[in-house]
């Protein structure tokens, strides 16, 4: 059974997540486990569940979305402000 996006114009989403982010986690996953079984570094593991976690949608933003924009606002773009009279 396949579900399409409202218009053929949404994003793919799979259960809580979108396709693009479920295929980032299941690479993730696979060099996480090679990284453990082979050198004994949890550290990718971490990584690969916070990442994870933080791409869940939720009405159709994420946390990491939220993220991504508080910094752009705060750090990255330049904000612009006209003082005068009107």
């Amino acid at each position: 059974m396949y579900i399409y996006p409202e218009n053929l114009k949404a994003k793919p989403v799979l259960w809580l997540w979108q396709l693009r982010d479920i295929s980032i986690v299941g690479i993730g996953c696979l060099v996480s486990v090679f990284m453990l079984s082979q050198l004994g570094l949890v550290l990718p593991s971490a990584v690969t569940a916070l990442y994870g976690f933080l791409s869940i949608r939720l009405e159709d933003t994420s946390i990491l979305d939220f993220i991504k924009h508080a910094c752009a606002f705060f750090l990255t773009k330049q904000q612009f402000y006209e003082w005068g009279h009107n």
